[in-house]
């Protein structure tokens, strides 16, 4: 590999009772933690804890923004103005900051959640939302969008606002041709098999070409790597891959 590829993970998605991820034991094993905000998942204790964890382990902090939408985990579409998803974004930097200011750290990037994070490849005007938000909340705010097969359109529409783009490759979903994650609801859409895990992110750390959904070669160029900590087996493929990553 030409350039070490990050790794990150969704963290901080406990809801009061309720436990979510393995966060204590992957956060060592990652470099950016996508911390949630409250919108679809997280309490303000979550938040200070998993803010603390990350500053325990070096780990850099993400915001992970989402629709309104407890009861749905951020996954479904809602039909907000651009003018709301600019107000949503800063209502949830503003509640992590308050929790990495407290720990004498900030929000180093953001990463939509969900329906968000899917819906700002389609809607021009929802993008161009987000990215004002990170440009008024601080500059040089960089944004972690989808690495596509062509990522033109968000280049472009970045540039033009000063926003820098990180982009996201996914270890344990399929693709579509043009880079888009397959929908969940299809066969297949999330990889359960750890060696098939393993495969494609190496390829995709590499630069090398993997099998889409349909079989056929994609090639994603790719500055982190997500792997989620809701995969039963995510734990041991996280380790495994840290370990890869990390002889290459």
């Amino acid at each position: 590999m030409n350039r070490r590829i990050l790794l990150n993970c969704d963290m901080g998605e406990s809801f009061g009772a309720w436990t979510m991820g393995g966060d204590a034991h992957a956060m060592p094993l990652i470099d950016q933690a996508n911390l949630a905000c409250g919108f679809h998942a997280s309490d303000p204790l979550t938040m200070q804890r998993t803010v603390a964890m990350a500053v325990q382990h070096g780990v850099s902090i993400g915001a992970h923004p989402a629709y309104p939408d407890l009861v749905g985990f951020g996954r479904r579409h809602m039909a907000c103005s651009p003018e709301e998803v600019f107000a949503l974004l800063l209502y949830q930097l503003g509640a992590l900051e308050a929790f990495c200011r407290a720990a004498n750290t900030q929000v180093d990037y953001v990463k939509p959640h969900g329906a968000l994070y899917n819906d700002l490849l389609r809607d021009d005007a929802l993008f161009t939302a987000v990215l004002e938000a990170c440009a008024a909340y601080r500059p040089g705010l960089p944004l972690m969008v989808l690495a596509l097969a062509d990522n033109s359109r968000e280049r472009r529409m970045a540039e033009a606002l000063g926003v820098p783009l990180l982009f996201e490759a996914f270890a344990d979903r399929a693709y579509q041709s043009d880079g888009r994650l397959a929908p969940r609801r299809l066969t297949g859409a999330v990889h359960k098999e750890p060696k098939r895990i393993l495969d494609q992110a190496l390829a995709i750390a590499r630069g090398e070409a993997f099998a889409d959904l349909d079989g056929k070669p994609l090639q994603l160029s790719a500055d982190s790597l997500c792997v989620h900590g809701d995969n039963p087996d995510s734990l041991a493929v996280l380790r495994r891959l840290r370990a890869l990553l990390d002889a290459s």
